[in-house]
């Protein structure tokens, strides 16, 4: 399921009762993209109508904790496609106390303090760079089965910025569209990776994408020596428009901004994860995501602009590393 919220029930407390009233003994927190989409599908294939939560990086940490207050009653808490913080331990353990079993499985860089502390914490620790979390869970959950092999291949083709497999950009595209996540998971548990309705979505998605995608173009500014950076509004699909700033602007780094200071980072060196975590973020060596702390000035400078003093600084950070 999606965050829920809007109708005047406290977000957190519908995601308790959901996971209160779960018929099998298996919750999946996820994030919320095509990776977890598909870690969510193997899931799905395993162990049947799961309680799934689908949730950003932002808001794991609240959820988490909401979830740890349950009782566990010996179930599993299955994390996936979601890096480990040192600031999660006493969550860990409330949830431990409560009687649930918990596993992780991702694919972010991990050091090994964060590896060590995760397994004291946890039943099960997968860690692999080489793959995407939906190929984690593959190998872990459905060993050798022939549909999860391929579901994890296409969800790793776009995880992983490999763009061989033209299923996998569709289903990317496709799941821009929030209300599109139960649905392609329900198809990717079956094998399916193109209907109809996945057809549809696509070109509505994609005749809006390039839209936007110019928009955030010509409003890119580029610095730095080093690296070649373009800084641009994000409107929407952050991987999309990156890439083709980078092959329209012949950039090395590119840097999406949301209106509230929040970041999605591309980069051809494989640091994206390094800068992100000087700015309250992580991810992957090449695609990552982090935070600027705007105050009303920044937002209001950044908008009619487009500069911004953080700017200044990921530049400097950039060029240090």
């Amino acid at each position: 399921m999606a965050l829920p919220g809007g109708d005047g029930t406290k977000p957190y407390d519908r995601i308790i009762a959901m996971v209160e009233s779960r018929k099998l003994p298996v919750v999946h927190l996820t994030h919320n993209d095509l990776d977890a989409v598909g870690a969510d599908a193997i899931h799905r294939m395993k162990f049947g109508d799961i309680t799934t939560i689908f949730c950003s990086v932002g808001k794991f940490p609240a959820i988490l904790d909401a979830v740890s207050g349950v009782s566990g009653k010996g179930d599993t808490l299955s994390i996936s496609d979601i890096g480990f913080r040192k600031d999660l331990k006493n969550t860990l353990l409330r949830a431990r106390e409560n009687g649930w079993r918990i596993e992780w499985r991702d694919h972010h860089r991990w050091n090994e303090d964060e590896i060590r502390m995760a397994e004291a914490l946890c039943d099960i620790v997968h860690v692999d760079t080489k793959t995407c979390a939906c190929g984690i869970c593959a190998q872990d959950l459905m060993p050798g089965d022939p549909v999860a092999i391929v579901v994890a291949g296409v969800v790793c083709d776009y995880d992983l910025w490999r763009h061989e497999d033209p299923r996998s950009a569709v289903l990317g595209e496709v799941l821009q569209r929030k209300k599109n996540r139960e649905y392609v998971r329900d198809c990717l548990e079956k094998g399916i990776f193109s209907d109809a309705y996945i057809e549809r979505e696509c070109a509505e998605i994609r005749d809006d994408m390039e839209e936007v995608m110019r928009k955030s173009i010509r409003k890119a500014r580029i610095s730095g020596n080093k690296y070649r950076i373009a800084f641009a509004p994000l409107y929407r699909y952050p991987s999309e428009t990156a890439a083709r700033i980078r092959k329209e602007l012949g950039t090395d780094i590119e840097v999406l901004v949301s209106p509230n200071g929040r970041f999605s980072l591309r980069s051809e060196p494989p640091i994206s994860h390094i800068l992100a975590r000087e700015f309250n973020g992580g991810g992957h060596p090449n695609a990552a995501g982090g935070s600027f702390s705007f105050s009303v000035w920044d937002r209001l400078l950044f908008r009619f602009l487009g500069r911004s003093s953080h700017f200044d600084r990921f530049v400097a950070v950039a060029e240090t590393t």
